[in-house]
């Protein structure tokens, strides 16, 4: 029985944790799919803990594993904690905002179904979904970062940045992750393309963006770290 384990990393999504907990328990897996949640709260200084522990009481018979940092580390820890602790067969990362749509994994799972794909992108700039319009130096800074990194990596993603990635969990597992913060994405783009015959998909995927002032929480500062983790782990072969 294969098992998809969806990695939750949180930090201070108080207003939105519930809801997305919800959507992800809602989801209907393809047949012969189980699913195991595993969420990480980084530390959060809102009510965030006790509507995870509402989310759990309320919803027993989940498979829900949760963990706490008691120092926050960053999104990329948080991950980790979740990589490590994951016992599925593939693993998907999901923000703890609203931001991407859990009813989406069948679309990310397809390639691997049909035996194509080892890692699946889900990209934000490809296909017909629905994309909220919203920041246009986010995207020149987004599509640059993609742009970089494919010079490194000699891939031709369309999406870098994207929070969706599926992967085999044997893969993901054999990887040592080093980022602690948003460098996560950089930093295991070029450390997969390095894998010899890894086989790697992209899908396109809808896009539900917040503004600052809705929660976001990535900068420009986050923004000159990932150009950083480009060049350390697609130039120099740590």
């Amino acid at each position: 029985m294969n098992k998809l384990s969806i990695v939750i990393p949180a930090y201070n999504e108080a207003k939105t944790i519930y809801e997305v907990l919800q959507k992800v328990l809602d989801v209907e897996l393809p047949s012969g799919f189980q699913k195991e949640i595993v969420l990480v709260n980084d530390c959060s200084t809102d009510r965030m803990e006790v509507v995870i522990h509402e989310f759990i009481a309320s919803n027993k018979g989940a498979d829900i594993i949760y963990f706490k940092h008691e120092i926050n580390q960053g999104k990329g820890a948080a991950i980790h904690t979740g990589i490590k602790s994951a016992t599925g067969s593939h693993l998907i990362i999901q923000d703890a905002d609203l931001e991407y749509d859990p009813s989406e994994y069948t679309i990310l799972l397809a390639p691997i179904l049909n035996g194509s794909a080892d890692v699946v992108f889900g990209s934000r700039f490809i296909g017909g979904k629905p994309h909220r319009i919203l920041f246009f130096w986010h995207t020149i800074g987004n599509k640059l970062l993609t742009f970089t990194s494919n010079l490194f990596s000699n891939l031709n993603l369309t999406d870098m940045e994207t929070c969706y990635k599926l992967f085999r969990a044997d893969i993901i597992k054999s990887i040592q992750l080093k980022e602690k913060r948003f460098g996560f994405e950089p930093e295991i783009t070029q450390k997969i393309a390095r894998i010899k015959g890894i086989r790697i998909y992209e899908v396109g995927i809808s896009y539900y963006g917040r503004t600052y002032e809705e929660g976001k929480k990535i900068n420009w500062k986050d923004g000159f770290r990932a150009l950083y983790c480009i060049v350390k782990y697609g130039l120099f072969k740590i």
